[in-house]
């Protein structure tokens, strides 16, 4: 087994365990009162960024405009539209858009980093960085959650400690929860940025593993996930207080 092939089969493992942790994350809109349900869903979002820097990092420098990299693109923002409805009827109160904004905008900066010697890619990724400042207070985990994936395409690409970069935009990414900004002292707060610090070198050393068996992998399917597994807790919500 290459190289490239134990690197896909780590890619896929972390995709799942971030879609776990997501999933034990909005459980805590059927059981409010587990909290550990919140400490774990602190994982999901930095892996989720690092899945997306392992993807623009597979890509060699320079090949910008490809096939691959626009659907990638295009599956993230028709799928921030789809999700919109359904994340606003389980969580109306959010002041946020829901996550997929924040990634699509996060790929494109990561992207323009990766292609830097094209002009055109840093202008983009500028650009992007500007648009994620003035809207950062409607987008999830705000701008330290958009440069949060070229946070890690750094890391892979940089010595031992360069987890501490990606680290430490994570603890930034989740203090724009309203909440943990107002509470940080609190058991669970401390629980839950300690969470998010340290899925970064938790998420690294995940991908470094030479596995030798199969993950199912995780294809264009994990879109559609998103929004439909928001419309099922919310029905069960319903049911419980019916």
């Amino acid at each position: 087994m290459d190289m490239s092939e134990q690197r896909h089969i780590s890619l896929d493992l972390l995709k799942w365990l971030a879609i776990i942790s997501m999933i034990a994350d909005h459980l805590r809109f059927i059981w409010p009162a587990e909290h550990w349900l919140f400490v774990v869903g602190r994982l999901a979002f930095p892996w989720f960024c690092l899945a997306i820097a392992a993807n623009v990092a597979r890509a060699p420098p320079g090949q910008a405009f490809t096939a691959g990299t626009a659907r990638y693109l295009q599956g993230l923002v028709i799928f921030a539209v789809l999700s919109q409805w359904p994340y606003r009827w389980l969580n109306g109160p959010s002041p946020t858009l829901n996550i997929m904004p924040t990634l699509a905008l996060g790929l494109l900066i990561a992207w323009g980093l990766h292609h830097h010697r094209r002009r055109c890619s840093v202008w983009v990724a500028l650009a992007t960085a500007v648009v994620a400042t003035l809207a950062a207070d409607g987008l999830m985990y705000g701008l330290a959650g958009v440069l949060l994936p070229a946070a890690f395409l750094l890391a892979l690409r940089l010595g031992p400690l360069a987890w501490l970069l990606p680290a430490g935009l994570a603890v930034a990414a989740n203090l724009s929860n309203l909440w943990l900004r107002a509470h940080p002292l609190q058991a669970i707060s401390l629980m839950a940025l300690g969470a998010a610090l340290l899925s970064a070198p938790l998420g690294l050393g995940l991908l470094r593993l030479q596995l030798q068996r199969q993950v199912w992998r995780v294809g264009r399917w994990g879109y559609w996930f998103y929004p439909l597994h928001l419309l099922l807790i919310k029905l069960i919500t319903i049911i419980d207080y019916t």
